[in-house]
């Protein structure tokens, strides 16, 4: 099972570091990740591997969900089927 997360903020030291750690510390895999800096504003997207997460979906929402609150930052993650319905993909 394969999930979308976004990451929107201004840009700063860590950013990359404190969201994979949490992934890593879950055992979800990174399967494709594009990022960028426009004019000082931090974008990253990741496909992402649940497949073997250690925790509930629900539960790895908040934790991302709090690194962002704690970051000053969007961080958002969605099933995949429900991002490609969102978007029409």
């Amino acid at each position: 099972m394969k999930a979308v997360i976004t990451v929107l903020g201004n840009d700063r030291i860590g950013i990359i570091y404190n969201v994979t750690k949490i992934l890593a510390e879950y055992d979800v895999n990174i399967l494709d990740i594009s990022q960028t800096i426009l004019q000082g504003y931090f974008t990253m997207v990741m496909i992402v591997d649940i497949e073997k997460c250690t925790i509930q979906f629900e539960e790895l929402q908040k934790k991302l969900h709090d690194k962002g609150v704690e970051m000053d930052l969007n961080i958002r993650i969605q099933h995949q089927q429900i991002f490609n319905s969102m978007h029409n993909i």
